[in-house]
């Protein structure tokens, strides 16, 4: 199947982009790297799309340090938080993460932005950056807001994103010298998405546990976050039940899923006592 193209414009600011998104009131689709919305339009699941082409919009690339935060543009493939100096000195669990997503070729194409704005709630980037404490960053033609990554993420590819809105970048906190993190998944062939995983980021004493696969979208792990701050790690793993919500599915039961999130758990614990 092909997909089916409404109209094609490659735009040149941020500006432009959402201009044209207002203008479509709902009937366009922002593309960048296109590794899900390709996907999906060549699937006949996306309609008669219009086509807004985010690529040439420098203002949406680069990585940066601004103060105490780490600025990652919404442009920034995949590939690029594997190899950039950057990411590996200051959100090294991003750099940890890159080699789980998908396959080389998604990876060279595929951009953070893209990944936040579909939110696959199995999908590494968007939990990674709700562990991290990430804010992202978003234009509309009203202007400019941020938001916490844990109020981004609403539900099934559902966000905070308006229809006339973008992405534009992701703040992080710059991390600490004392900082431990790990990223774990267990999926059934090597590029699929994960049944089960846990992006895990420990600061000063204080945990952050994202759960993907495992719910409607990356959930924190709260209760389980809180045990381990007061230094209970039974209490964690009683608790992961109260903090993850999944379902049954083609792939794997709610029963299954819920064991393996136990599991990553228990083991990641087990490593970072």
């Amino acid at each position: 199947m092909k997909p089916t193209l409404a109209g094609y414009a490659r735009a040149s600011t941020i500006a432009e982009a959402t201009a044209w998104l207002a203008e479509a009131e709902g009937e366009a689709k922002v593309i960048a790297g296109g590794q899900s919305l390709m996907a999906a339009m060549n699937m006949g699941l996306a309609g008669d799309t219009r086509l807004i082409d985010i690529n040439g919009i420098a203002a949406l690339q680069g990585i940066r340090v601004e103060g105490d935060r780490l600025v990652i543009g919404a442009l920034t493939r995949h590939a690029e938080l594997g190899r950039n100096a950057l990411i590996a000195e200051h959100a090294p669990l991003l750099q940890r993460a890159v080699p789980l997503i998908a396959h080389k070729a998604i990876r060279s194409r595929g951009t953070i932005g893209g990944s936040l704005s579909h939110a696959d709630p199995a999908a590494e980037l968007p939990a990674c950056v709700l562990a991290l404490d990430g804010r992202i960053r978003i234009a509309g033609p009203e202007g400019e807001r941020e938001v916490a990554a844990d109020d981004f993420f609403q539900d099934v590819f559902v966000t905070d994103l308006g229809s006339d809105e973008i992405v534009t970048a992701i703040s992080l906190p710059l991390a600490g010298a004392d900082e431990t993190y790990d990223i774990r998944e267990l999926s059934r062939r090597a590029g699929d998405f994960a049944l089960a995983g846990l992006a895990f980021v420990k600061r000063g004493g204080a945990h952050r546990i994202a759960f993907f696969g495992t719910g409607p979208r990356p959930l924190l792990a709260r209760g389980v976050m809180a045990a381990l701050d007061a230094g209970d790690t039974a209490g964690a793993l009683e608790a992961l039940s109260g903090d993850i919500e999944p379902q049954n599915d083609a792939h794997a039961s709610a029963a299954y899923r819920g064991h393996l999130a136990r599991v990553l758990l228990s083991r990641c614990l087990k490593d970072h006592a």
